[in-house]
């Protein structure tokens, strides 16, 4: 994926796009769990399932239009360029398996690249932008490759800054030390096994160095990932990776008792490493709804700038919708009605906190006027995601509606709530996290960078 995701950056359509409106820098977990479910609606076999997923996407990608650094017109929406990310995946993935030690044979790989023009044609209606024959893709792919692919900001963040700054996923919360030390071994080897592997012609073009012995080291990455078919099929899903990586421990799931033993475990490793390296630590987090409200600064880096540029402006909004959207599965109006509450919300803030009116607010004009941001128009949001997330329209939401939201336990006090959450709890619990003012476990995860 990350290699995928390196060929589409490249493209300055689609790197212009991801700079502008993506969260793949800021909460990555969140980005690929989102991902991962999204090509797994598609690629299922629930026909119903797979016209809600193109339509979702299709809404998604309408709302990302603009000019780029170089004032050239972006659109999500261009059938060549949604062809290219699909042609990304394909090629992607016959470059994994053959060097992973398993290539494709020729039917094999026909078959499957008339799967993926499948996938284009859900999405399009139709697959005319990619060749009709597997002749004739490569020739298309290589003349991309050649004239088309730029050395863009997307690209370069995704190889050499995502890892930099990468937040913990929940599994290994608490353990600042311990992720710090695997970061920042992992990170380089990722970067230079993907660049190794990128087409010699681009990669030439784009000034990548190549480090001396990645190819070995790309071989051999790629033949032990192809090891990974040996393992009990339950443990190749990526679903059940992503959803292990984002476990709890104070979670009911019942992994959660091995996932607390094995946090032990690393806790001793992390104190280790700290002895013997010159690893700097890492502040412990707090605690989830233990602590005092977190400072302007951090609740404007940590919740508010979704994009991670630096400054509140629509995209990050828009970004909370697209998440909430998502994690509901809504339909058309349901969601309309929520990116509009947003954006009325958005409007608000600007008016208020935009004192040099470039458009934008920045986390100095955010943390100067540290206001309080319970308007009129965040209550509506509130009150729109309750009205989505309550499906039965009994007014209230009960444990398995809001697990939908949170994928989460339902912890909840029920001697309070009698296991259901009132519209006027779950409006001053959503308000009161999104004006900063005290950590959430249950927010957190959604919207915060984890």
């Amino acid at each position: 994926m990350i290699r995928a995701t390196v060929l589409e950056a490249a493209h300055p359509q689609v790197g212009a796009a991801l700079i502008d409106n993506s969260t793949f820098v800021t909460p990555p977990w969140r980005r690929l769990r989102n991902t991962l479910v999204s090509l797994q609606r598609m690629w299922g076999s629930d026909e119903q399932a797979r016209q809600r997923g193109a339509q979702r996407l299709n809404r998604l990608h309408a709302r990302m239009s603009g000019p780029d650094d170089r004032h050239r017109p972006y659109d999500a929406m261009d059938p060549a360029v949604r062809a290219w990310v699909v042609a990304t995946l394909f090629e992607s993935t016959v470059t994994m398996c053959r060097l992973s030690g398993q290539p494709l044979e020729q039917d094999v790989m026909e078959r499957l690249y008339e799967e993926f023009r499948g996938f284009l044609a859900a999405l399009e209606g139709h697959a005319d932008h990619l060749p009709a024959s597997l002749t004739d893709f490569w020739r298309y792919y290589d003349r991309v490759v050649e004239e088309e692919l730029e050395n863009t900001e997307a690209m370069r963040i995704v190889l050499y800054k995502l890892f930099d700054h990468l937040p913990a996923p929940a599994l290994l919360n608490g353990l600042p030390t311990l992720w710090a030390a695997g970061r920042a071994l992992v990170g380089p080897v990722i970067g230079a096994v993907t660049v190794a592997s990128l087409p010699e012609s681009f990669r030439r073009r784009a000034g990548l160095p190549e480090l001396p012995g990645a190819p070995t080291l790309m071989q051999g990455a790629y033949l032990a990932a192809g090891l990974a078919r040996v393992l009990p099929e339950g443990w190749r899903r990526p679903e059940a990776i992503t959803d292990l990586l984002a476990l709890s421990p104070g979670s009911d799931d019942p992994r959660a008792r091995t996932v607390t033993a094995l946090r032990d475990a690393m806790h001793r490793a992390g104190a280790l490493i700290r002895l013997i390296s010159p690893l700097s630590p890492e502040p412990e987090p707090a605690a989830a709804d233990s602590g005092p409200r977190r400072g302007a600064e951090e609740f404007f880096a940590e919740v508010l700038d979704q994009t991670g540029n630096g400054y509140l402006d629509w995209p990050d909004l828009a970004a909370m919708a697209r998440e909430l959207s998502t994690r509901l599965d809504l339909d058309e109006p349901e969601e309309n009605r929520l990116y509009d509450a947003f954006a009325a919300w958005w409007r608000e803030l600007q008016a208020a906190l935009d004192t040099d009116g470039d458009g934008r607010v920045s986390a100095q004009e955010y943390a100067a006027a540290v206001p309080s941001l319970a308007g009129p128009a965040l209550i509506k949001v509130a009150e729109v995601l309750f009205d989505v997330t309550d499906k039965d329209g009994n007014q209230t939401i009960d444990a398995e509606e809001y697990r939908a939201l949170f994928r989460t336990a339902f912890h909840r006090d029920t001697a309070a709530t009698g296991t259901t959450y009132t519209r006027s709890a779950f409006v001053k619990d959503f308000v009161s996290f999104m004006t900063g003012r005290r950590r959430s476990s249950p927010y957190d995860p959604l919207l915060a960078q984890a």
